[in-house]
């Protein structure tokens, strides 16, 4: 397994609100980790708790016992979010702050999923990619309900208003994504600075370019930024390297 990870201010904000993380390696029981999150709540609020939000999980991660996946993650990501939310009530410097959180790991052939809010994670697979996470945004909710189309006029202004959100809430609901990998795939974590500067045609033929992970990484980062970088811009690229060996 291969991954690299890049964050970048844009070309607008001041401050950088999205936090990473990658590991290729294990972590707590777990054979590898990958997280990105997206903070809100001003620029020292929404550094904080992005910030907080993988540093806690990744805590929980090493030292927990639970060695089924999606019950660490559930229970990881509530115990941090009562966390954040408390933070957010008691000290006036963090008020109102939250966060985005998608997280990923995979297990032999298999890719585990969580995530809250509108930070994504995209699989691709024979020169295509498909969207896995779903995003806890008001447009979406509005797409669901057949009320507007998605990429219209009005889904584009408002696409930005989030309705889950990490610490937004005492309790939060996460939803998990169980995926079968097979050779050739590759997953990407991002947050909104990619996913609303680079249309998801450019993001394949990036992916599927030649060149290094690192290459890759920094060339759809470019692609946002030549497209406005009017966010930060947190990007995650994973190559699984599923063997032949064993797939179906």
């Amino acid at each position: 397994m291969q991954s690299y990870a890049q964050t970048d201010v844009g070309r607008v904000r001041i401050h950088n609100q999205d936090y990473l993380y990658s590991s290729s390696e294990s972590v707590g029981i777990l054979p590898n980790l990958f997280v990105v999150a997206d903070g809100m709540g001003g620029h020292k609020a929404g550094d904080y708790a992005s910030r907080f939000a993988v540093e806690h999980l990744i805590s929980y991660v090493e030292q927990t016992e639970n060695k089924l996946v999606i019950p660490m993650l559930e229970t990881g990501i509530k115990e941090m979010n009562r966390k954040l939310y408390l933070q957010a009530l008691h000290e006036e410097e963090h008020s109102g702050m939250g966060t985005t959180l998608v997280v990923a790991t995979i297990e032999e052939e298999t890719l585990y999923v969580a995530n809250v809010g509108d930070s994504r994670l995209y699989l691709f697979r024979n020169g295509h990619l498909r969207q896995v996470t779903r995003d806890h945004s008001y447009v979406e909710e509005l797409v669901a309900l057949g009320k507007i189309e998605r990429g219209s006029q009005d889904y584009q202004e408002k696409k930005n208003i989030i309705t889950r959100a990490i610490g937004a809430n005492e309790q939060v609901s996460v939803d998990f994504f169980e995926v079968e990998l097979y050779p050739g795939d590759y997953i990407l974590l991002c947050s909104d600075g990619l996913s609303n500067m680079v249309e998801e045609w450019e993001m394949e033929q990036i992916v599927f370019s030649e060149g290094t992970l690192k290459e890759k990484t920094e060339r759809l980062i470019a692609a946002a930024n030549e497209h406005g970088g009017r966010d930060n811009i947190a990007v995650v690229l994973v190559s699984p390297q599923i063997s032949e060996v064993g797939v179906c």
